[in-house]
């Protein structure tokens, strides 16, 4: 889906307020309300004054009663509690589960220790990004991953002919799709604390990027310590019939400062964190390395390759891409996807990605794609906004320090 949610928000708070419901549902490319999927937490999202919006096949919160900078100000200074049960989880398992995944990321998944995870790029054959997904390697033959609400079906038809093909060649490998499962994330300084409360499980000795399986409020839950946000936080997967119980609980041991937040801040939170969102910096024409994700790509599979597009990515690392992701802060309106960024003397650079108003800087942000060479910090640039320009910088991202929990 184009366009960031913040702004997505934006416009439709204005079009909520003008009675404008039809082209809310246009400009999030719905089909008919009725079509819908709703989360575990629907009835509970509009009880709580949840603005519900389409979004990837399902009916979801852009916001609540506080505006989109509210909650991702409180996120950073308290706490924020996310419905992400549209996104799909599921698990690969077998004795020949880690190699048959890394035909398809460019994880070094193999060298994960049993646990811990990472933040991969599913390929195709030209090095283009089908999708992002955080993987888990639970055990040596069980791998738990989430993949995104709008690439699902994409991914799973792709995952599910690759295993075909796999498993023909005596391949051990079978996958679970986990939609017996909700997902939420609770975000920001308060998260640990307030967790804790709700398991046995001592908090302060799991780190960022770890999974474990361990009973919170009395539920069987899988838990990583990761999220979208910057902040610290977890990813709690808990089987649906439990879910309100345990979001109540969490809002309860709060004591009202970790609030329900929507889609909006979600994007503004992210862009401020400077992580990418698929179908607007990432697609499936863009690489890993020009993402700005070569990290994600492990020393063996760089020597060895053997994922999909492995011959254009790892050349790409040996002569650099054409053209880079990078960040930007700009005067005059806030840039949107597809705005023009050119050099001082207006020749064309590339183009906006993502883009709004900073929550936290109080500063216009944006993210896009430069050509090769323009891409240095402190580079100055120009940003096309509604066909005026406006003067801008490129700005090393995170735009927001993270604060993910890390030993020390």
């Amino acid at each position: 889906m184009r366009g960031g949610f913040w702004q997505l928000g934006q416009s439709i708070t204005r079009r909520i307020a003008q009675g404008d419901k039809k082209s809310v549902v246009r400009r999030c490319f719905a089909t008919e309300a009725a079509e819908l999927k709703k989360t575990a937490l629907y009835d509970f999202h509009v009880a709580n004054g949840g603005k519900m919006v389409p979004f990837a096949g399902w009916s979801m919160p852009i916001q609540y009663k506080d505006s989109i900078m509210d909650s991702t100000l409180n996120c950073r200074s308290n706490g924020s509690l996310f419905d992400v049960s549209h996104m799909c989880g599921l698990s690969l398992k077998g004795k020949d589960c880690i190699p048959f995944l890394e035909k398809l990321v460019i994880a070094d998944v193999a060298s994960l220790a049993p646990g811990t995870g990472s933040l991969t790029v599913f390929t195709n054959e030209k090095g283009g990004a089908i999708d992002d997904s955080v993987i888990t390697k639970v055990t040596d033959d069980h791998i738990y991953l989430v993949v995104n609400a709008g690439c699902r079906d994409k991914d799973l038809e792709h995952i599910e002919g690759h295993m075909k093909a796999f498993k023909a060649k005596g391949g051990d490998v079978s996958w679970h799709i986990h939609d017996e499962r909700s997902l939420i994330a609770l975000q920001g300084p308060l998260a640990a604390p307030v967790l804790q409360h709700l398991t046995k499980d001592d908090l302060s000795k799991f780190y960022f990027g770890e999974f474990k399986m361990l009973d919170i409020n009395g539920v069987h839950c899988y838990l990583t310590r990761t999220g979208y946000t910057g902040e610290d936080g977890f990813e709690i997967s808990i089987p649906s019939e439990r879910t309100l119980e345990l979001t109540k609980a969490i809002l309860e041991k709060s004591e009202g400062k970790i609030r329900l937040t929507g889609l909006g801040a979600r994007d503004s939170l992210r862009l401020e964190a400077g992580l990418c969102l698929y179908g607007n910096d990432m697609e499936q024409h863009v690489t890993p390395v020009e993402a700005g994700l070569t990290w994600a790509i492990g020393k063996r599979r760089r020597a060895e390759g053997g994922f999909l597009g492995a011959e254009v990515i790892l050349k790409q690392l040996e002569t650099g891409p054409s053209i880079r992701r990078v960040g930007i802060i700009s005067s005059g309106p806030p840039p949107r996807s597809r705005s023009e960024i050119t050099d001082t003397e207006g020749s064309a650079l590339g183009e906006v990605t993502s883009g709004g108003f900073s929550p936290c800087l109080k500063k216009n942000i944006a993210m896009g794609y430069v050509k090769s060479g323009s891409h240095k910090a402190k580079t100055k640039v120009n940003v096309v906004v509604r066909g005026k320009s406006y003067e801008g910088v490129i700005t090393k991202m995170p735009f927001v320090p993270t604060k993910y929990y890390k030993p020390t």
